[in-house]
């Protein structure tokens, strides 16, 4: 059993390691748009016509509110889209992690320590009487 659990330890080192190595990373998803701009004579109004495009948005979710943010073809587009990937593959870590911590609690022995000793406790303090002292 320890062997396992110094495997698994290992591994937790790793994804630690592998989060400190993603750099920026940014929430939201890339959406890819193509319109038709609704004019008769235009090339987009036929059926075989995909439309105008590609058009790139950055779609968000903060506070339970959606945001877009148009994105410009270049290389601002390709910062963002790795910077999506990134924060893609931190929220995979990060799974992988919460599994791994698991495994090891589960596989430590009760009463062994672990990596960090335990915070100190806080002490309590004597309570002191409320009644108010009368001047006499």
């Amino acid at each position: 059993m320890p062997h396992d659990l110094d495997q698994l330890e290992a591994e937790r080192a790793r994804l630690y390691q592998e989060l400190a190595q993603l750099g920026d990373l940014r929430r939201g998803s890339i959406a890819v748009n193509y319109r038709r701009c609704g004019k008769p004579t235009c090339a987009c109004c036929r059926p075989e016509h995909p439309g105008h495009g590609p058009q790139y948005l950055l779609m968000t979710k903060v506070g339970g509110r959606s945001h877009a943010q148009s994105l410009r073809p270049g290389p601002g587009l390709e910062k963002v889209e790795r910077e999506v990937a990134n924060h893609q593959r931190f929220r995979v870590v990060v799974q992988q992690l919460i599994a791994i911590n698991e495994q090891i609690c589960d596989a430590r022995p009760v009463g062994a320590r672990s990596e960090r000793p335990p915070s100190p406790l806080k002490k309590k303090l004597p309570r002191r009487s409320r009644r108010k002292s009368h001047a006499r």
